[in-house]
């Protein structure tokens, strides 16, 4: 073979080296919209719903938002999480996230401040499902109030026209959402540390508690979005048939013979003596009525009727309509912040 021959084959094989480094550079390249090309297409929807209630601030309102996301994806259902983004400025600003369900929703509660509001849900995707975004919502706030947070219920059960209608001895629960001002949040961002809400209620009739689950909410920086608790009321019901508790030996107690034998024995002798002595007779007499006295105290007793007749009976939880009032409050380590609201309660 000539040198020139061997100059020739060298240069195919160097080419052969750059196309076969070229072609895997496009290929990485192309890889991820391939992969991309293979995720299952998603479409997210958003609807908005606005409730006020009453503010502590006279001639001012508290405004929620709560947003209803369903993320659909065909061939199943979509899991991860979605994004809120307000679109109203030039440029998109997150200010909220939550995680899909089993079905594919999520519910956002907001607290958005005075002004027009472009809300926007995007569900990030996952390793099967494709990103996507929902069509706009609007939101116009006006009026709203400066509180640090709103307290607010929902999912009352069980209930009927919005009251808590229970049966003595029957519980009751209810969904307890805390929402921060979106100026709230912005404080919270300066110090970027978690603001805590500790939940508690009020206004219970005698004879039933309230439990939350958890009773301590975490408000975090940058995130508008209400967090929740699960409230617990429970009622009692009348416990009827009660039993005597059992105690031996308490129809012959040591204790009462030590007592009542002399006794006894001492009137016997009070007795014998009354024939010689006039003053003996009178004194056996009153000896024989405190004896008699003491023995009907005894009867009478707390004790004796406990040990003969059993407890009574637990009354039940008072009927009635009540209102209730839930709180919401926190402190910075010098100024306590406090928000309620209330509802009614029936207790048949």
């Amino acid at each position: 073979m000539s040198l020139e021959q061997v100059h020739v084959i060298g240069k195919n094989c160097r080419g052969l080296r750059l196309l076969w480094v070229a072609g895997c550079g496009i290929a990485l390249a192309l890889f991820p919209a391939a992969r991309a090309f293979g995720l299952t297409s998603t479409s997210t929807a958003l609807s908005a719903q606005s409730s006020t209630q009453a503010c502590p601030t006279s001639g001012l309102t508290t405004t929620l938002t709560t947003l209803t996301i369903t993320v659909t994806g065909s061939g199943g259902v979509p899991s991860g999480t979605v994004n809120i983004e307000d679109n109203a400025s030039a440029s998109p600003v997150q200010i909220a996230s939550a995680t899909l369900n089993t079905s594919g929703q999520a519910t956002v509660s907001l607290y958005l401040s005075n002004g027009s509001h472009t809300l926007e849900a995007v569900y990030a995707g996952n390793s099967t499902y494709a990103t996507s975004g929902s069509s706009f919502a609007s939101a116009s706030i006006s009026s709203q109030c400066t509180a640090a947070f709103a307290v607010s219920l929902s999912s009352i059960s069980p209930s009927s026209s919005s009251v808590m209608t229970l049966t003595a001895g029957q519980s009751g629960t209810a969904t307890v959402t805390v929402t921060p001002s979106q100026v709230y949040v912005a404080s919270l961002n300066t110090t970027g540390a978690p603001s805590f809400v500790t939940v508690s209620c009020s206004g219970l009739p005698t004879l039933s508690s309230c439990a939350f689950t958890p009773e301590s909410l975490e408000l975090l920086p940058g995130q508008d979005a209400g967090v929740v608790s699960t409230m617990l009321i429970q009622t009692q019901a009348q416990t009827v048939g009660a039993v005597p508790p059992a105690r031996s030996g308490h129809k012959n107690s040591p204790v009462a013979w030590a007592i009542l034998l002399p006794g006894m024995l001492g009137l016997g002798g009070l007795a014998w003596g009354t024939r010689r002595r006039r003053w003996l007779q009178r004194l056996s007499l009153v000896a024989l009525v405190g004896l008699v006295a003491t023995l009907g105290t005894t009867g009478c007793s707390p004790l004796y009727y406990y040990y003969n007749h059993g407890p009574g009976n637990p009354p039940a939880t008072p009927s009635g309509t009540y209102t209730v009032m839930v709180a919401g409050q926190s402190s910075n380590g010098v100024t306590a912040i406090t928000n309620t609201t209330t509802f009614q309660m029936t207790v048949q």
